[in-house]
């Protein structure tokens, strides 16, 4: 490897393929934590592999005769499981533009590699047998450091593709069992992280379900027989529609708030709601539920004060956003409709949700707490909440506003304590709350370094009975292998950040 033109590119081809590895194998799509990517794992973890044989040879010496062809047999086999990889990625997952611009420039890249790299194999696999040690200065070196890179990886994602066999949640059917009878469910925001779930529940359990959603592709996926709309006008004036479960609306959670971004939050869920109404007025039977998704930002930036449904918010985007919402969902009422305004806590799960979000920089050991973590965070496990759901449904006694929290809320610090446990690593890193200010604004003051403490109290009261009440509960049932803690000494590390 004397030619200066491949030592760039291969330096480049190092560059791009530790940005697509960081940037959306790890953090955007979580690769490691997704039940569907195992086969994609497998050979990333096999495609890492080769690289980090092919790095660490060429680093130190240059193979000739036997030694030649087998780097020939290397690469040509590291071709065909990027080919296979490309065609796997298709199948499991919709892959970012910028992941596929990346894959493209890497290809092109490889291509140009081959073109120099090849001949020189070639040439060389005709004399006699011989491994040449050499040494090219730096880029010794640095091929070294790659090839110790890769083989990290390489580990990495066999060790995640065997995890994605545990990550599998159990049977939906069970959550939704309690609703008897066979009902026709509307259900708005079905393909995402909740809506996903519920579906699949009620799907189960063999009842009638229709969805509203922009991506009729995704949609299909989640089980049959299922009815697929992309706008309440399809349905008929005489349908008769049980209960409806709206879960759309542009994600809080994600993006800066810039002024288009709020706008589009705020015009999200009204104009669905706004759309439900219309649909109320035209069908000569309404529903008799509406349960439609709120959030415990109603209640604004709060201290330690415990808070149930009756206690008012404090004026802020979120409680803006929120208000606006469930004042557009009572105006359903006048169709004789029970509104149920489910106020939705931090939902926990690996698929997506705040946790998703932690699940990677927390296993790289990169977490820990967000200012003084003192602040309260109100949370649910997913399939806590499918069930409270189901709950809403079936308790006629139910109706406004609903808190969809667990019992347990815990402060920042201990949730970030926590999840350091459950993965077996240190969470001592905190992030400042001051660049989180100046970087994310709102965003930062209202969801991230502020909370409440929220309570379930009508859903108790109701009789719902949460499966996982504590964190630790939580995250033994949704992690794979966490460390357990003993019922008893869980309830009392709660307990203590409570008092």
């Amino acid at each position: 490897m004397t030619n200066e033109l491949l030592w760039l590119l291969v330096g480049l081809q190092i560059f791009m393929g530790g940005s697509d590895t960081l940037l959306h194998h790890e953090f955007t799509e979580r690769l490691a934590w997704q039940p569907t990517a195992r086969r994609e794992l497998q050979l990333h973890a096999l495609r890492n592999l080769i690289y980090a044989g092919l790095f660490a040879a060429f680093a130190w010496g240059e193979p000739f005769g036997i030694w030649a062809m087998v780097a020939i047999a290397f690469i040509l086999g590291e071709v065909i499981i990027t080919l296979w990889d490309f065609v796997e990625e298709d199948l499991s997952r919709k892959l970012p533009a910028t992941e596929r611009v990346l894959h493209t420039l890497l290809a092109l890249n490889y291509g140009a590699i081959l073109a120099l790299l090849l001949p020189v194999l070639m040439a060389n696999s005709i004399r006699p047998t011989a491994y040449s040690p050499v040494h090219y200065g730096a880029g010794s070196y640095i091929l070294t450091l790659a090839a110790i890179g890769v083989l990290a990886f390489a580990l990495r994602d066999y060790l995640a593709s065997r995890r994605a066999l545990r990550l599998t949640r159990p049977d939906p059917a069970a959550l939704a069992k309690a609703l008897r009878g066979h009902r026709h469910i509307l259900i708005t925001g079905a393909t995402g992280f909740i809506g996903a779930r519920l579906t699949k529940a009620l799907l189960a359990n063999g009842h009638d379900i229709t969805i509203l959603t922009r991506q009729p592709e995704k949609a299909a996926t989640l089980g049959s027989p299922l009815r697929i709309i992309e706008s309440l006008d399809q349905i008929r004036d005489e349908a008769h529609i049980d209960a409806v479960i709206n879960l759309a609306g542009e994600p809080l959670a994600t993006g800066l708030w810039t002024a288009r971004k709020r706008e589009k939050i705020l015009t999200s869920r009204l104009t669905m709601l706004q759309d439900i109404e219309q649909l109320c007025t035209r069908l000569y039977v309404p529903p008799k539920t509406v349960i439609t998704a709120s959030a415990i930002g109603y209640y604004g930036p709060r201290g330690d004060e415990p808070l149930n449904e009756h206690a008012s918010g404090v004026d802020c985007f979120t409680h803006q956003v929120c208000k606006a919402v469930e004042d557009k969902a009572e105006a359903l009422t006048r169709f004789g409709c029970r509104v149920i305004k489910l106020r939705i806590g931090l939902v926990l799960g690996t698929e997506g949700g705040m946790l998703a979000n932690l699940l990677v920089p927390f296993e790289y050991g990169l977490g820990g707490p967000m200012g003084p973590g003192a602040h309260w965070m109100s949370w649910i496990e997913r399939d806590d909440l499918i069930r409270l759901i189901i709950h809403c449904l079936i308790t006629k006694e139910l109706e406004g506003p609903v808190n969809a929290t667990a019992p347990e809320p815990v402060t920042n610090r201990h949730f970030a304590a926590a999840l350091g446990q459950a993965l077996h690593r240190p969470a001592s890193l905190p992030m400042p709350a001051a660049p989180l200010k100046l970087a994310l604004g709102d965003f930062a003051k209202e969801l991230l370094l502020t909370g409440q403490r929220v309570l379930p109290e009508k859903a108790l009261e109701s009789g719902f009975h949460f499966k996982t009440p504590t964190l630790p509960q939580a995250l033994t049932r949704i992690i794979p292998n966490a460390r357990a803690q003993p019922a008893e000494a869980a309830s009392q590390s709660v307990h203590k950040n409570i008092i």
